[in-house]
């Protein structure tokens, strides 16, 4: 498709959705967007796993994708994950941790991402309690490198008309309790 269609098709698109009675549904000139735990985790599920390691002292890795639950009412999305630790040489090992994070939305690449994650806990019965803090620490590091680059929705191009409208027009995201809501204005 050339560039002259794309943007004729666009602009199209948008016209529709001005003139569409649907866009009254989300509020005066706006619509809305919605994606799933379901769809978060069927993007995360195609990430690589990731390793952290700290002067040969303490490495973390990730080797699956995390949980991550919308049932708050924070507005926040709940993380929950199990890492392998090593200490210094030792057999690793598996950590469970949990925490939260915001979500935001990166124009250049038409994705979202979970920002600013919190651990707020690390759990195992073979983890001494004084090693903890290092622990959180290094987790809450690999967390935030790990949704630095792994987005947990994409909008398509060939997307819906919703998420091809998303792509021009996104005014503001939220997570609410099961779901993630992108505000799209039309005007």
């Amino acid at each position: 498709m050339s560039i002259t269609n794309k943007i004729t098709h666009t602009f199209f698109l948008i016209a529709s959705l001005l003139v569409s009675p649907l866009t009254w549904g989300a509020g005066l000139f706006e619509r809305e967007v919605v994606f799933s735990e379901a769809d978060i985790q069927s993007a995360l599920a195609k990430a690589k796993p990731l390793q952290l390691s700290y002067g040969g002292l303490l490495s973390v890795a990730m080797k699956e994708a995390p949980r991550i639950l919308l049932d708050g009412t924070d507005g926040r999305a709940r993380i929950i994950t199990e890492l392998d630790v090593e200490l210094q040489g030792q057999k690793p090992i598996r950590v469970e941790a949990s925490g939260r994070a915001g979500v935001r939305y990166d124009d250049k690449s038409k994705a979202f991402y979970l920002e600013n994650p919190i651990v707020d806990s690390v759990t195992t019965p073979a983890l001494r309690q004084e090693a903890n803090p290092a622990v959180r620490e290094a987790a809450s590091q690999l967390i935030a490198a790990y949704f630095r680059t792994k987005p947990v929705y994409v909008l398509r191009e060939d997307g819906s008309p919703q998420e091809i409208a998303a792509r021009w027009l996104l005014k503001s995201v939220r997570i609410e309790p099961g779901r993630v809501v992108a505000v799209l204005s039309t005007i």
